[in-house]
């Protein structure tokens, strides 16, 4: 089972020139399509002298949420080899933004092509990619006497990660891989007396 995928920590940015045309690029972490338009926004203020602003981004760790955007570049231009960039590098949860500063020579649909696809993949090699796992949480309700069971079997998972309230009762809040979850989940409904609260997915 698929469980981890590649970001990246933090922004960086890139840059390159192609016949007297500034391309400016950024990369920026993102988790939803509302902040990646905030941020597309606030870029457009800034560099307002710019010609163009093109952007692409991917979201999810399933690498299903997308979008690309030629800014009046020729159509396919400019935001889908952005996107292509961030395909070839297995990105996701990410914004990349080109800002392009007109030299006074066009460049023709090849050239524009080459020049946002360079300009994307500079900004990405000024990044540290990282790569996360996929997470998933359960909270289980137990009493006291039940405490060495529980354990037993979260020592045989070592990814597994809990916070836990012991009061009158015990309250656990566990995070595992996706890969591992039902093997736990399915390990800790077999001690008589645990009760699984809630299950979630938890991209982390």
């Amino acid at each position: 089972m698929q469980d981890t995928y590649k970001t990246i920590e933090s922004t960086a940015q890139g840059y390159i020139t192609e016949k007297k045309s500034k391309f400016l690029s950024f990369i920026f972490p993102v988790k939803t399509a509302e902040e990646a338009k905030e941020i597309v926004e606030e870029h457009r203020k800034k560099y307002y002298d710019a010609r163009h602003v093109c952007w692409a981004y991917m979201l999810g760790w399933e690498r299903a949420e997308f979008r690309s955007n030629d800014d009046g570049e020729p159509s396919g231009t400019a935001g889908r080899p952005i996107l292509g960039q961030i395909n070839s590098y297995e990105l996701t949860d990410v914004l990349i933004l080109v800002v392009r500063y007109f030299g006074g020579t066009l460049l023709g649909t090849g050239g524009l092509i080459k020049a946002y696809k360079e300009a994307a993949e500079d900004a990405i090699k000024n990044a540290e990619i990282v790569e996360k796992t996929v997470d998933e949480t359960l909270v289980i309700h137990f009493e006291y006497l039940l405490l060495n069971d529980v354990m037993r079997v979260l020592k045989q998972f070592e990814n597994a990660a809990w916070e836990q309230d012991f009061k009158e009762s015990c309250t656990m809040k566990l995070q595992i891989r996706k890969s591992e979850f039902q093997q736990l989940s399915n390990n800790l409904s077999q001690i008589y007396g645990v009760k699984i609260e809630k299950e979630q997915e938890d991209p982390i």
